[in-house]
């Protein structure tokens, strides 16, 4: 494939995105790469699995691999590794699912890490033995581009043609022979979804391990080994001598480039020196953003050039067919909204029995373990309502991060998620974000953990910043006990079901109609990210394997539990602590003889009265959390939360929910004297919120929760950042200062939400 080097730079743009879907890059020849083999050393044998993304390289690495996976995060950075243990005939290798990729061009932290494996720079792990490269057996030639790329690093490789039985289907015949010849390493036919081909697979990795074979790289023209042998030389000494040939091209080639970030030359100095090779490259009639594209795929068809036959027809594409349908303006759109609902009753109600089960274990084990530690009390809370109830705060959203994740896991195997992707990309265009943030603000619904999690896929990191930032505005899980507690009480019994459900309903969709002009300031004022072109590639559509469903719905529950859980559970027992000491005597003292005062009667007569005793016991837990040192920072900062019409009940519970949202009906509970056993259907809550009155103030005597402020409420649970695990996971994704941005523009967000409802309403009403 040939074009002229004087075409337009916005047709060649086109071109080139739709071959690599990102910006287009340029490498260069390569130099003799000197590999030792992991028998040499006497280490495990490392093998990396690359290809693109839906080419089914996660089944493949999957069935091969079986039960004998471990994940983690790679070193310094938040992208995940997948690795497996392959079970050769007398061995075992280490088998790692590097993330798929279109091709080296590193602008994002998952291509980036893929580079970094295959260059050996990543710490703690060698550079893999052996690389197996998967091809698209109906696509041959566009997919050959990435190991086209791997091969200039002169690794041993071996290519896996997959979808083989679908190209045999489409009459097409491959010379697989003549291919091995052309290549130089070995090239097996398979099936990923098929155990038997699998099988094919690992015996030709052991040949291949035991007789390595490098695949034929491209040879360049002069001018540009002269532009990257020039880069070299500009570098400084210690860099110049630790990077490879194959990332001097990247260096050069790539725009934006993710692998700048670990390299240690000053900024000014690498453009200047960059932009000079690249002058080099112009002034010799070659676009230096368009010749990697433009000659790999001239090598590619030298390769491939007689291997490749039809033996009949084209039969009609079944997916082209179904597309008309699934991805149609109108049609498209209603479908798709049909799946979500599908999807998310489906969270609400199979999640719930189990997740009912999960608050009944809690209870059981609490009031098993409760009298055991009666004698010490501040033990017997710490375990019972710090301990055991931190647990319970993260595991009980398990069943529904493990129902959510079951059906992203699906429609991604069926090929159904980048339609969707594609259908919401005119809905995110305009704010600056594309369809790729479909999945993790859908995610977010759920959890936003998971959800922020699922933005690495996205390439430019200012949109995935920007991402991260509004993914928390979802109306997560944690929020509806708040909004079934006070619609309950307040919406339902004055305007009946149906303003109740819509009200309901609404609150599910608050934050999304404030998170996309959100993004749309933060990408003009603050991120400023450029307008990004949306390049998807439609995969095939399949019947997914359940057993790949299920493993990855697995790994996201254990991820959640192992990145969410310890937060958490870190954070109830600081909560806990706050909420607890100090503990005076006196304040016990006092209400017991406050009650006794109100009763009439001897505190002796009270204690053996089994229910005035339990009311008292509730009575003396409300007092000593109304002095608390939470209780404290409740009435200190509650002149700020007036202004939305909170009290310092209200204003206690807002600050003891901030680690998790749905703490808040747990301390209301215990406020007002029922016990924290309370949950958001309690008609003894319900009713105790209902008849509350404002103590002092210019308000006395008046109702706390009118309709202003109970709105008010649920707006700023709707839009605050009350979640430990979440800010927890905006660290880790993006920095400590971006998570503190986070928190701050939230809550200011939320409070200014909250004023406004109440003012307004107030004045309405």
């Amino acid at each position: 494939m040939t074009r002229s080097p004087d075409q337009s730079k916005r047709s060649f743009r086109i071109f080139t995105r739709l071959l690599l879907t990102d910006d287009p890059t340029l490498s260069c020849v390569s130099t003799t790469h000197t590999h030792s083999t992991a028998h040499d050393s006497g280490e495990s044998t490392c093998i990396a699995l690359v290809g693109n993304p839906n080419i089914g390289k996660t089944t493949l690495f999957n069935l091969l691999t079986g039960m004998r996976q471990r994940v983690g995060n790679y070193p310094g950075v938040t992208v995940s590794k997948k690795v497996g243990t392959l079970q050769l005939s007398e061995d075992t290798a280490d088998l790692i699912d590097l993330p798929g990729t279109y091709s080296l061009a590193a602008t994002s932290l998952d291509e980036r890490i893929v580079v970094d494996v295959l260059s050996g720079h990543v710490p703690g792990l060698k550079q893999p033995d052996l690389v197996v490269c998967l091809a698209d057996a109906t696509n041959l030639t566009r997919t050959l581009f990435l190991p086209a790329q791997v091969a200039e690093l002169g690794l041993p490789m071996m290519v896996v043609l997959n979808q083989w039985d679908l190209a045999q289907k489409q009459g097409l015949s491959i010379d697989l022979e003549l291919l091995e010849n052309r290549l130089g390493v070995p090239v097996v036919p398979c099936v990923a979804t098929k155990k038997q081909s699998s099988d094919d697979v690992a015996r030709a990795i052991e040949r291949a391990l035991g007789s390595p074979s490098t695949l034929t790289p491209i040879t360049w023209p002069a001018t540009v080994k002269e532009a990257a042998e020039g880069l070299r030389q500009s570098m400084p000494a210690a860099l110049s001598q630790s990077l490879h040939e194959a990332e001097i091209h990247r260096i050069l080639f790539d725009a934006n480039s993710a692998l700048t970030e670990r390299l240690d030359w000053a900024e000014e100095s690498r453009r200047a020196a960059v932009q000079e090779a690249r002058d080099k490259i112009q002034q010799s009639g070659y676009n230096p953003m368009a010749a990697e594209a433009l000659l790999q795929y001239d090598h590619i068809n030298r390769l491939t050039e007689d291997v490749v036959n039809r033996t009949g027809e084209i039969p009609q594409g079944q997916s082209e067919s179904i597309d008309r349908l699934l991805v149609h303006r109108g049609w498209g759109l209603a479908i798709f909204a049909a799946i979500m609902y599908v999807v998310f009753l489906s969270v609400y109600t199979w999640a719930g029995p189990m997740m009912d089960g999960i608050e009944w274990g809690k209870g059981m084990l609490q009031d098993w373990i409760s009298p055991l530690l009666s004698g010490t009390p501040m033990l017997q809370s710490l375990v019972v309502d710090a301990a055991i109830e931190g647990v319970g705060a993260f595991l009980v959203f398990l069943p529904q991060i493990l129902i959510l994740f079951f059906f992203i896991s699906l429609l991604e195997d069926t090929g159904y998620m980048a339609r969707a992707a594609f259908l919401m990309d005119k809905m995110f265009s305009w704010c600056g974000l594309n369809g790729k943030s479909f999945v993790p603000l859908l995610s977010s619904y759920a959890c936003a953990v998971p959800g922020i999690m699922a933005t690495r896929t996205i390439e430019d990191p200012k949109a995935r910043l920007a991402t991260i930032l509004v993914a928390p505005l979802m109306s997560c899980s944690a929020r509806l006990p708040v909004y079934v507690l006070l619609i309950g009480a307040f919406i339902e019994p004055r305007h009946g079901p149906f303003v109740a459900s819509l009200t309901l309903f609404g609150m599910h969709f608050v934050g999304l109609a404030v998170a996309l002009p959100l993004v749309l300031l933060f990408n003009k004022f603050l991120l400023k990210t450029r307008p990004q072109p949306f390049v998807l590639e439609m995969p095939r559509y399949h019947v997914p394997r359940l057993g790949d469903v299920l493993w990855r719905m697995w790994e996201s529950g254990v991820e959640f539990v192992k990145r969410a859980g310890t937060i958490i559970f870190a954070i109830t027992i600081i909560i806990w602590a706050l909420l607890y000491f100090p503990r005076p005597a006196a304040v016990e003292e006092a209400v017991r003889q406050t009650v006794a005062a109100e009763q009439a009667r001897p505190l002796d007569e009270i204690l053996t009265d089994e229910e005035a005793a339990e009311a008292l016991e509730k009575r003396v837990a409300s007092a000593y959390l109304e002095q608390s040192w939470m209780g404290r920072m409740g009435r200190g900062v509650q002149p700020l939360f007036a202004h939305a019409g909170f009290d310092w009940r209200i204003t206690v519970g807002v600050l003891a929910s901030f680690p998790a949202r749905e703490v808040i009906i747990s301390t209301l509970g215990v406020i007002y004297s029922l016990g924290g056993e309370v949950d958001e259907e309690s008609h003894s809550l319900q009713d105790a919120l209902t008849n509350s009155h404002w103590r002092d103030g210019p308000f006395i005597g008046q109702p706390v929760f009118t309709i202003p402020v109970v709105l008010g409420i649920m707006l700023f649970f709707a839009l605050c950042s009350q979640c430990g695990a979440t800010l927890a996971i905006i660290k880790k994704e993006a920095s400590l200062g971006w998570a503190v941005f986070s928190f701050t523009y939230m809550t200011l967000l939320a409070w200014g939400a909250a004023v406004l409802c109440f003012q307004i309403g107030s004045m309405l009403s």
